[in-house]
């Protein structure tokens, strides 16, 4: 699976010394998910989703398309046969999202998690996905692992979410957790964006590093 994400990475590198893109991994794979979910999406939509710029979003596109991820067409950009087992492949392992109120839990005004399934073991204290959703430009990021019904800190006996009953409602309700999967809510105080892809970001470098802490 890590091999997949590595090739979203890939796309999101620099393609010139002098220059680093302005969008990164999780706008990729937001991308992908539109593109997948609307079966042909337009640049207009893509930059709205991504509040991304015009440049941006035809440089992303670009990129896709010498990877053959995608095609664009009279009705917009819809993806191959590469682009589709690429992000079916990676919807098994994050497969549901969800925005969330703000709580005692996060520090931001906005937040959204994403579900990372069976993903307990490749997380230590969930500092790596904080640090990954501030390098994002978001404000931080909260891991939990879910068991027998409730949220824990990790590596800690902490029901995080003992106080906030509506947030865990949301959260099950929404994403409908097994044991050992892990919730990474990504937080922002200026936007929902920023909150997004810091969370898909941090899911996403939970994935791939996930060798490390086996």
């Amino acid at each position: 699976m890590h091999t997949y994400v590595k090739l979203l990475e890939k796309i999101a590198d620099k393609y010139a010394p002098s220059r680093q893109l302005s969008f990164g991994v999780g706008h990729i794979f937001k991308a992908l998910q539109l593109a997948k979910l609307n079966r042909h999406v337009s640049r207009d939509l893509l930059e709205k989703e991504l509040a991304l710029g015009g440049g941006s979003i035809k440089t992303l596109v670009k990129h896709l398309k010498s990877t053959d991820m995608i095609k664009t067409s009279n009705a917009g950009t819809i993806l191959t046969d590469k682009g589709e087992k690429i992000i079916s492949q990676i919807l098994l392992y994050i497969p549901k999202e969800v925005i969330i109120p703000k709580s005692s839990i996060t520090v931001g005004k906005f937040n959204y998690a994403v579900l990372v399934k069976n993903s307990k073991n490749y997380i230590r204290y969930g500092i790596e996905q904080r640090d990954i959703a501030i390098k994002s430009g978001a404000t931080g990021a909260t891991t939990l692992i879910f068991k027998g019904g409730k949220f824990f800190v990790p590596k800690t006996n902490i029901d995080a979410l003992a106080a906030e009953s509506n947030i865990r409602k949301i959260l099950i309700e929404n994403l409908q957790p097994d044991n050992s999967d892990v919730i990474i809510i990504g937080t922002d105080t200026s936007s929902m964006e920023n909150a997004e892809i810091a969370a898909k970001n941090a899911a996403l470098f939970t994935i791939t590093n996930h060798i490390k802490h086996q």
